[in-house]
């Protein structure tokens, strides 16, 4: 279908389209390898109808993050209210379902840190999003480990992020098979034990 004769959609609507499109080649090839014309292919729609939703390619960006931060959010709460006002269960759901993700053969890794590759600028919007994103992260591990009564829990939510992007990173250097991201739970569980035991 050509450009002239593709159908205009409601507003709200077109947004939800192109967003899906952008997700999927964003997350599967990367920012920078993707143009706006491979999204309007994929979206089915003509270009200016990108460009009435999303003033630049930077802004398609920045909503496919906004996007992608919901979706984390929405996992880590939803692996944190499986075990209520337990804190060291709810670190280790978090970890055992972040492994069962990870297990998936469509699993990319963290869009964050793959972003924060391809955009190295500390004050590029983009960059900017990433670094907030991942403040809140850190935040949201002290919370936790200042609830377990960890004697350290500021080394100890530092740990866990690490423990979270290297399974992250083991995905993608070993694949979705890996041996140790199985194992990523018991060592979250000893982990966690050793610093209520220090």
């Amino acid at each position: 279908m050509t450009e002239a004769k593709r159908p205009r959609v409601p507003r709200e609507k077109a947004q939800e389209i192109i967003l899906n499109a952008a997700e999927e080649l964003f997350y599967q090839e990367g920012i920078h390898a993707v143009s706006v014309d491979a999204i309007v292919e994929r979206a089915g729609m003509n270009k200016m109808s990108v460009y009435r939703q999303f003033s630049s390619k930077t802004d398609l960006i920045l909503a496919y993050m906004k996007r992608k931060q919901d979706v984390f959010w929405q996992e880590w709460e939803e692996s944190i209210a499986k075990h209520p006002n337990r804190p060291r269960e709810q670190l280790i759901q978090f970890f055992a379902d972040l492994a069962e993700r990870a297990t998936n053969e469509q699993f990319r890794g963290c869009c964050f840190i793959n972003i924060a590759v391809e955009f190295p600028d500390p004050v590029h919007p983009v960059r900017e999003l990433v670094c907030s994103h991942q403040k809140r992260i850190r935040d949201a591990f002290l919370d936790r480990t200042t609830a377990l009564g960890a004697a350290h829990p500021c080394e100890l939510a530092y740990t866990l992020i690490l423990l979270m992007e290297g399974t992250y990173a083991d995905s993608q250097t070993y694949g979705t098979d890996s041996a140790a991201i199985r194992m990523v739970p018991a060592i979250v569980e000893k982990v966690l034990d050793q610093a209520l035991h220090n």
